[in-house]
């Protein structure tokens, strides 16, 4: 464990726990760091480290970036990265699962306190959409089709070019914030003063009574171009709030999307906890691929649609999350 600074209060980490979690290509481990291939874009050497304990425990450096927005970090830019989320929520997920030590401010003793989330900050709406709806070359190259892009609003921000924007609405079709996604590597943000994506769901707004839930857009994307409902929460993590909007949705049949790997195995079983007896839960068998969208790339949409007809089946029992 490692006490580093979030959002100004001192926080107990176990930073090498938090990121065993998550698949690393070309890990090694030593006691002190962890060296992989970077998480924000392709890379096929190990350039890309985080230092695990002592003063600078949490920070990361990239030597191969891009920019200089990506070539080191703290740790709250990396976790929210690998959960999907933004810089804020990254901060609030943290706190929320160590709590805080002691926070100081001038003048006052030293305390602790739980973070409060207005109302306000809990649905914020973006009543101008910056998007230009226009069909991403990118996503085509993900197998994506323009049919499916213009139904999901995908396009670019004028200010934000070289990225591909992906709309996200709140159940009732009103836009709470939007994802922008490099096209070259694979960084991302959100727009400024949306609400925080642990507090939407991607696609409900267009969910069927039957859906799939996935990790990241381009899956849930992926399972449209076959056809049928999809969903996301952006990250390998379904919130509380997350799970409430979706059994407000009614979805009344989920099938269990996430990635075939450590962590979406993980994924799965934690949403097969929270919203088992909510609904009937099904899972997805992707075989020797990882996702939906390689999946949908190597076998076609009719390759998808073959894995939800018949490689599905009933949950009848707890998942382990371990």
């Amino acid at each position: 464990m490692s006490v580093i600074n979030v959002k100004g209060k001192q926080v107990d980490v176990d930073i090498a726990e938090e990121l065993a979690t998550y698949s690393w290509e070309n890990e090694r481990w030593t006691s002190d760091k962890l060296i992989a291939s970077s998480p924000f874009r392709d890379d096929n050497a190990p350039s890309f480290f985080v230092n695990l304990s002592g003063e600078y425990a949490g920070t990361w450096g990239d030597s191969g970036a891009y920019d200089d927005v990506y070539s080191r970090g703290n740790f709250m830019i990396l976790i929210g990265h690998l959960r999907g989320i933004g810089y804020e929520e990254a901060g609030e997920y943290l706190i929320d699962k160590y709590g805080a030590l002691y926070e100081i401010e001038p003048d006052e003793p030293i305390r602790i306190r739980h973070p409060k989330i207005s109302e306000g900050q809990r649905r914020r709406i973006i009543e101008a959409n910056p998007i230009t709806v226009a069909t991403s070359p990118y996503l085509l190259t993900r197998g994506i089709t323009e049919e499916v892009q213009k139904e999901y609003g995908i396009g670019y921000g004028d200010t934000a070019r070289g990225y591909t924007a992906f709309p996200w609405h709140t159940s009732d079709g009103r836009l709470a914030n939007i994802k922008y996604r490099s096209t070259r590597g694979k960084q991302f943000f959100y727009e400024s003063g949306g609400t925080p994506v642990n507090r939407l769901v991607y696609g409900v707004d267009l969910a069927e009574d039957s859906a799939v839930l996935c990790e990241g857009e381009i899956d849930a994307l992926s399972w449209s171009v076959a056809g049928i409902s999809a969903i996301s929460v952006g990250g390998a993590y379904l919130s509380e709030e997350q799970a409430d909007i979706i059994v407000r949705s009614g979805i009344r049949r989920l099938y269990l999307g996430g990635d075939n790997d450590r962590q979406g195995r993980k994924f799965n079983g934690q949403v097969s906890n929270l919203l088992r007896g909510r609904m009937d839960i099904y899972s997805v068998d992707y075989g020797y691929l990882k996702d939906a969208n390689e999946v949908l790339k190597e076998q076609g949409a009719e390759g998808l649609g073959r894995i939800f007809h018949e490689g599905n089946r009933l949950q009848t029992c707890s998942i382990s999350v371990m």
